[in-house]
């Protein structure tokens, strides 16, 4: 399927100001790509977004595994090809096996799939659902997945709205 180019259009990397790049690229981190191109239009709203983002993938209290399935399980609701073929990258390389992957879609990964869905659908989680939560993850954890289905939530909704388009080379095939 061929996407539409994209509304707001990633700025390219040799065009970010000197705002952008002490936003988007100290010391290098990450290399450029669509979304940080999309985020370097609003450095303001990129510093604010990139701070929240980086505790949820980097000092979440959460389990790599728990974070991507949800992430998944999000971009999959939402219907967010690029979020999708970024995590299902890094959530392969947590160890989610091809079989998680095809339960995310299929959304019978429990007790995840049923905490996204009920997060994204109802903006909370039922007594059983919390409950099957909380006999593996503590207080913190669970703060921290309900704030990264609701982070991921807002990032797929301004992908797709934006239209940002997957990186060269990047496939969707397993969207």
């Amino acid at each position: 399927m061929t996407q539409p180019v994209s509304r707001v259009a990633p700025l390219p990397h040799a065009e970010w100001d000197t705002e952008a790049l002490s936003v988007l690229a100290p010391g290098r981190r990450l290399p450029p790509n669509n979304v940080l191109g999309l985020l370097a239009r609003h450095p303001d709203l990129a510093r604010a977004f990139l701070t929240f983002n980086k505790h949820l993938l980097v000092t979440s209290t959460l389990p790599v595994r728990v974070r991507e399935l949800a992430v998944l399980r999000t971009a999959w609701r939402r219907r967010c090809r690029y979020e999708w073929s970024q995590h299902v990258a890094i959530a392969r390389r947590a160890g989610v096996t091809e079989e998680e992957i095809a339960q995310v879609r299929a959304g019978t990964l429990a007790p995840i799939c049923a905490a996204v869905d009920e997060i994204e659908g109802d903006s909370r989680l039922s007594e059983e659902t919390y409950r099957a939560l909380a006999a593996d993850l503590d207080d913190r954890q669970l703060m921290d997945l309900v704030f990264t289905v609701g982070a991921y939530g807002m990032l797929a909704a301004a992908l797709n709205t934006f239209d940002v388009e997957l990186e060269p080379g990047q496939s969707d095939e397993d969207f």
